[in-house]
């Protein structure tokens, strides 16, 4: 495993935090104990298309700024990468509403630290997406709050592109993405 993987692991009274640089470990916070492998040998194929990861964490290709095929992003929720500028990351998802995707950090405006998409898709109720903790709605394409604890704000937008079939990220902030 080239990069750290940072895994918390929060129960009803604790919280633990670890960076795992092996290609695999054990978090325990309370009663909870978590063990988990990046061996590659298990079936973690999330996306289901024939794409292959690129050492850098891309799918295929060696495109830096390539996300993932269009038809990998999903209309009813959402998929996590990270957009990367040198050693600096920050979470993003990915949203598809027909042949546009829409790019946005993966934090509510009423608490950023809270993300919208947790790890297995975010929820999507009609067209809004909707922060799983707070139930606020955002539009799917401008990521206005239409209801909830923060309405009228807005999501953190990150510029993307759909190109040949693929996403690509387009935001100059950013030099590669890794899907994660």
């Amino acid at each position: 495993m080239s990069d750290p993987v940072d895994v918390t692991v929060d129960t009803d009274g604790e919280s633990e935090s670890v960076r795992i640089h092996d290609d695999g470990g054990e978090v325990e916070a309370g009663d909870a104990t978590v063990r988990f492998s990046f061996s590659g040998t298990g079936d973690n194929d999330q996306s289901g298309d024939d794409d292959e990861r690129s050492p850098n964490g891309n799918d295929g290709g060696a495109d830096p700024r390539r996300i993932v095929a269009l038809d990998s992003v999903p209309t009813d929720s959402t998929l996590v990468f990270e957009a990367r500028d040198g050693r600096r990351g920050v979470n993003c998802i990915l949203h598809r509403a027909g042949d546009a995707v829409v790019a946005w950090r993966n934090s509510c405006p009423h608490q950023p630290e809270v993300p919208l998409d947790p790890g297995r898709g975010a929820i999507v109720r009609g067209d809004q997406l909707v922060c799983h903790k707070h139930g606020a709605q955002f539009e799917p394409t401008d990521g206005v709050c239409t209801h909830g604890p923060c309405a009228g704000d807005a999501l953190d937008g990150v510029e993307v592109a759909v190109q040949d079939g693929d996403v690509y990220l387009t935001d100059e902030r950013f030099e590669r993405a890794e899907r994660r």
